[in-house]
């Protein structure tokens, strides 16, 4: 028999007793609340950002399926965005602008949320570039960091502040913010150039294209985050995995051989953020840079 139906934060929620995460026990309920509580780190996060859904309507172990495009299940707490795709074609994608947008997410069964690197008044302008530090299943977490700090040198050295979060899984995301003033395509070209110079300065350790034949013992650096309709799952994110883990942005100096990103999910990360003296992140919003043409010179391109 299916459980009443409740209202939170004033959007109805239905089936708050289904198990969405089988080992922890974590309930529709316990997603949603989980967002309430951290209200003011996540909405900052997931604003205006068109969307890439992972929804498990019944639970992590079970059927899921990518969203993008709005349909008539989606309810009136989450926005519309009109997206212009290259054949001239335009859709309405998904975005969020409140909390009760992400509680209507969760009453959806979404489990993932992925944003694109712009927002939604320039979506021809990307504001961030991400560098995904994606490690061979066979490595430790140590080369993953070790993967981080490099790609945070070298940006520091093309003049690019940067910030660092656990993907909810074994790899990093390294993402410098950026003015937008950047068309995609110069975004792209930047960030291949960056992951190749880095491959090509240590072949041994990192692999800039996605090649699972050569993939044994590194690290890819995956630079394809920075594409139109290109996404990044969102800070602050749950994943559809056993533990419910979490996307979780990081001081660099809490980034270490003991960090443990499995360790941060549902349960623990509202109470590291309200025992924080400040923002992981302090200073992102503050930042203005661009790619350059002296970036660009740098790079030969």
């Amino acid at each position: 028999m299916a459980s009443v139906a409740i209202e939170i934060a004033g959007v109805r929620v239905s089936n708050p007793d289904r198990i969405l995460y089988e080992g922890q026990g974590i309930t529709k309920r316990d997603l949603a609340e989980y967002y309430l509580r951290i209200e003011r780190w996540v909405v900052p996060e997931l604003r205006d950002r068109p969307l890439t859904l992972l929804r498990c309507p019944s639970g992590s172990e079970k059927e899921c399926f990518f969203q993008r495009r709005a349909n008539d299940s989606v309810p009136d707490s989450i926005r519309r965005v009109p997206v212009t795709v290259a054949d001239d074609e335009t859709t309405e994608h998904l975005a969020i602008d409140s909390v009760q947008g992400i509680i209507g997410l969760v009453q959806l069964g979404v489990l993932e949320m992925h944003t694109w690197g712009a927002r939604r008044d320039r979506l021809d302008r990307p504001d961030r570039l991400v560098m995904d530090m994606d490690p061979a299943p066979e490595l430790p977490f140590s080369a993953v960091v070790d993967a981080a700090l490099e790609m945070r040198e070298t940006l520091r050295d093309l003049g690019l502040v940067s910030f660092v979060k656990s993907t909810g899984g074994k790899g990093l995301h390294i993402v410098a913010p950026l003015a937008r003033r950047t068309g995609w395509d110069e975004l792209r070209s930047v960030a291949h150039a960056i992951a190749t110079s880095l491959a090509e300065r240590h072949p041994r350790r990192y692999l800039a294209k996605a090649s699972k034949s050569e993939r044994t013992g590194r690290v890819f650096i995956d630079y394809l985050r920075n594409g139109p309709g290109a996404t990044a799952v969102a800070s602050y994110s749950t994943r559809a995995r056993p533990g419910a883990p979490v996307s979780l942005p990081l001081a660099w100096e809490e980034l270490s051989e003991s960090f443990r990103p499995e360790e941060w999910s549902v349960r623990n990360v509202p109470a590291r953020l309200e025992s924080l003296a400040s923002d992981p992140w302090d200073g992102y919003a503050r930042v203005r840079q661009s790619l350059t043409r002296e970036i660009r010179d740098s790079l030969e391109i």
